[in-house]
């Protein structure tokens, strides 16, 4: 499920233009954007009476090269989010998907995806174990998010 999906189109128009995925602008940093919304999900999810995430290195995997490709190839969708999390090689018995574009802040991405009923549902997912969080770039400086969600086999 998508957040802002009527203003996709134009921000993906802008990206297929510049054709590349660029490192965070300056000033952010991916890294604590990511664990910032590890720790925001995981707390919001006590508060639900559901147990934390682990972050997951083959769902982060995922989870990356789903954002790289909606930046570089300026689209904005789901796609086959179970092959992809196959394909990274995560054995999976349930998974869910969350995508973002254009929000600043772990703050910004959370507060958009607890407001929408798909994805707060996701994250308030009990059975989920793990998770894999990506902010990749555009050309033009856009962030597009993915929080993947699993339980292992």
């Amino acid at each position: 499920m998508g957040i802002r999906k009527g203003v996709a189109v134009t921000v993906a128009a802008g990206a297929v233009a510049t054709g590349v995925a660029i490192p965070a602008p300056a000033g952010a940093d991916a890294g604590g954007l990511v664990r910032g919304v590890v720790a925001i999900t995981n707390a919001v999810r006590a508060r639900a009476g559901c147990g934390p995430v682990t972050a997951n290195a083959r769902l982060n995997h995922a989870a990356w090269a789903h954002s790289r490709d909606m930046a570089m190839q300026g689209y904005f969708s789901h796609g086959a989010t179970g092959v992809r999390v196959r394909a990274a090689g995560y054995r999976w018995a349930a998974y869910g998907e969350n995508i973002a574009w254009g929000q600043r802040s772990a703050g910004e991405v959370m507060d958009d995806w607890m407001s929408s009923p798909g994805h707060r549902a996701n994250i308030l997912d009990c059975r989920f174990r793990n998770v894999g969080v990506a902010v990749v770039y555009n050309g033009r400086g856009v962030p597009f998010w993915t929080q993947d969600f699993a339980t292992p086999r």
